[in-house]
């Protein structure tokens, strides 16, 4: 759905916005020191949006992804996740920054001691796979390790809410198989063919219609040029073509856990009373408090190492890459570690934002740092959602909940029809596109929406005309020089591409 938006008509309601949040800008790899240590629990990026894929329209579409910078050559290992982690996807329909509905996955491995006779003696072999693999999601015999998990459903407070498990519909069993890495084409010859029998209907408890799940590795859609970011914004050129070829990504998988839920199982009671169709939604992970090193690895089957304890969390995503460049290193952890009810702890970081003054310096002044603070506009287009009025004060657009709690996630107005992923109809900027289109980022995301141009021009006050203030840059296209490759997209579930593999297509 594009909307037409006359930006000299518009105004923006913020009435009742809290000005001491925190906003963020981007996506989410090795941005915490902590995280760095585990990273088979980092979360990379989250998307929620309407579903696309024709005869799912009534359906939101959840992916976080895990996991970052993969290189598809990286085995013999590849990139199983923790099995003693707990990976989850959280919903709030109440808008008070609380979750309401939890979607958790629990993985576990499944292994088997394959040996060849090699003179005689049974030997173990130091590969994943001994053989081919696939196409069905049962052909297992060649594989060594594989994972398998299970989707509960909990309504109320991740920990002491009411737990449900999610089924498989064909099934009926709580046990879902996750496909191998793309090894490559000696050992998976149609990568495609084989993750997509991995592609499950799924009976969610409470909801009045099935969902479809997917976790595996996926081809990662998020476009940066990485380096030059990080390395104090160092962008050849910052104000040319928005594709200069510059996607760090381009060559890198990630893991994903995908679900489509039915839309009305999101927004609860709120929107089938007539109520408001805004939800908010994050995702997270947690590990155990303790770890222990066994260093005899094969003794009592306890692996190379003991944990226990209390879950906790270490990872956090919403809004793309908060804990990147907004949060301050001193407070990486701590946010990682926290909830979006406490984000006023982090208030400092987006009403007096250091990245809009970074831009300025290593721009040498061609870049502007507003001279507005607080910086309500980022509150509201990162943290409460937006209202936008035209200039009869009728509302146009809105994804900011009635009573909402500012708070670190994305928002996403379910009642809104997607658009078509055509070129024409899906623009990668969203709300900052020439003709707007309402259906993107950051209202909710989708894979094809470039945030990282979108936050980098917000920071530099692309929105701040919509709360009566100059843009003292007067909108400059603003770009990293990345753009999502559309080419490596599905139209349908679960949206995100074939992964690279790890060897080449043909001998």
């Amino acid at each position: 759905m594009n909307l037409n938006l006359k930006r000299s008509l518009l105004a923006v309601s913020i009435a009742g916005l809290c000005t001491t949040p925190l906003a963020g800008f981007a996506s989410s790899h090795r941005e915490a020191p902590f995280i760095t240590e585990t990273p088979k629990v980092d979360g990379t990026d989250f998307y929620m949006f309407r579903s696309y894929e024709p005869g799912h329209e009534d359906t939101v579409t959840l992916i976080a992804n895990y996991l970052p910078l993969q290189d598809p050559y990286g085995g013999p290992n590849y990139f199983d996740l923790d099995d003693d982690a707990i990976y989850e996807i959280h919903i709030d329909n109440t808008a008070d920054a609380q979750e309401d509905i939890t979607f958790r996955f629990d993985l576990s491995d499944v292994k088997q001691d394959l040996k060849l006779d090699i003179g005689g003696e049974m030997v173990s072999v130091p590969l994943k796979n001994i053989g081919a693999i696939g196409p069905a999601a049962t052909d297992t015999n060649n594989v060594q390790v594989r994972q398998e998990y299970t989707l509960e459903v909990i309504r109320g407070d991740r920990r002491s809410g009411t737990v449900q498990m999610a089924t498989n519909v064909d099934t009926g069993t709580e046990t879902f198989r996750k496909p191998l890495d793309n090894i490559g084409t000696n050992s998976i010859s149609d990568y495609a063919a084989y993750a997509a029998n991995h592609v499950y209907d799924v009976s969610l408890p409470g909801c009045s219609g099935n969902g479809r799940v997917f976790v595996g590795q996926r081809k990662d859609a998020f476009a940066v040029n990485l380096g030059e970011i990080f390395d104090l914004v160092n962008l050849a050129n910052p104000l040319g073509a928005r594709d200069q070829g510059l996607d760090t990504l381009a060559d890198a998988n990630v893991t994903s856990f995908a679900l489509e839920v039915p839309t009305d199982c999101l927004t609860g009671s709120s929107q089938t009373a007539g109520g408001d169709p805004v939800i908010g939604g994050w995702t997270t992970a947690s590990i155990r408090q303790a770890q222990v090193i066994n260093p005899a690895p094969t003794r009592n089957g306890k692996g190379a190492s003991v944990k226990g304890g209390a879950y906790t969390q270490v990872s956090r995503l919403g809004m793309p890459l908060v804990n990147e460049v907004v949060i301050g290193l001193a407070d990486k952890d701590r946010f990682n570690a926290s909830e979006p009810a406490d984000d006023n702890q982090f208030a400092t970081y987006v009403t007096n934002p250091t990245l809009p003054k970074l831009l300025q310096v290593v721009t040498s002044g061609a870049i502007q740092e507003p001279q507005v603070f607080p910086r309500v506009d980022l509150v509201a287009a990162f943290l409460t959602g937006l209202t936008l009025k035209d200039g009869g004060g009728s509302v146009i657009f809105s994804n900011q909940p009635a009573g909402v709690q500012a708070a670190d996630m994305l928002r996403l107005n379910t009642a809104i029809p997607a658009a078509d992923p055509d070129v024409n109809n899906q623009s990668d900027l969203g709300l900052l596109a020439s003709s707007p289109d309402a259906t993107g980022f950051p209202n909710g995301r989708r894979p094809v929406d470039d945030v990282v141009d979108i936050a980098l021009r917000v920071a530099i006050g692309a929105t701040l005309p919509f709360f009566g203030e100059t843009d003292p840059n007067s909108g400059a296209p603003l770009t990293d020089g990345a753009v999502v490759d559309r080419s490596q997209l599905l139209d349908g579930f679960p949206y995100l591409g074939t992964p690279i593999p790890g060897s080449p297509t043909t001998p």
